[in-house]
């Protein structure tokens, strides 16, 4: 009986660590949204808030964002009077951008990047990418710990501690993939002129 309880924990224990390693993931992959490429993206707007109706509310939630070719962003903004405010908060959101008003869209031109811009950008998404490594890492580290003093206290055989361990680096391999890999179309993304 004493196993079954020991294999519920582990398996409790397993997805724990999944999530906290997909979670390490999702964060680089957020990240990376917001670094800007040559291209437009309409992720490129979310960090932005525009002082709207006394409170400062997200950009989506004033207009709606589009990509009508991929050098151009378009907010078409639904109601009248937040226009300016909307050409404003993209203005002052540090992102490098000029809009162009007409009417009730905001059209913003995305720059293209000049090849010093390009490898900083790639610099910044490498240092995001070796974070989520680390991060991954640690919880790998913080299970491998814990099969350890499972096995130390005889809650678990070696054969299953070997077991177990093996689960934990495969866990840890896919997600370290994962991280290289959205790192790779990033840097891809940056580097396309």
């Amino acid at each position: 009986m004493g196993v079954n309880v020991a294999e519920a924990d582990i398996g409790g224990m397993k997805k724990g660590l999944r999530r906290r390693m997909d979670s390490a993931v999702d964060v680089l992959h957020k990240e990376l949204s917001g670094l800007r490429t040559g291209r437009a993206a309409t992720s490129l707007l979310e960090p932005v808030t525009v002082e709207a109706y006394g409170s400062k509310l997200p950009l989506n939630q004033v207009g709606t964002i589009s990509v009508p070719d991929p050098r151009m962003l378009t907010v078409q903004v639904w109601d009248r009077s937040m226009v300016k405010a909307v050409d404003k908060a993209i203005r002052d959101a540090g992102l490098g951008l000029n809009p162009a008003t007409e009417g009730q869209v905001v059209r913003v031109p995305i720059p293209a990047l000049n090849e010093e811009r390009r490898l900083e950008l790639s610099r910044v998404a490498g240092k995001y990418a070796e974070e989520a490594r680390i991060a991954v890492r640690n919880v790998r580290r913080h299970g491998m710990d814990e099969m350890k003093k499972l096995e130390k206290d005889g809650v678990i055989s070696q054969d299953e501690h070997h077991k177990h361990t093996h689960d934990i680096q495969e866990m840890t391999d896919a997600s370290i993939k994962a991280i290289d890999d959205a790192l790779a179309h990033k840097e891809h993304d940056i580097m396309q002129v």
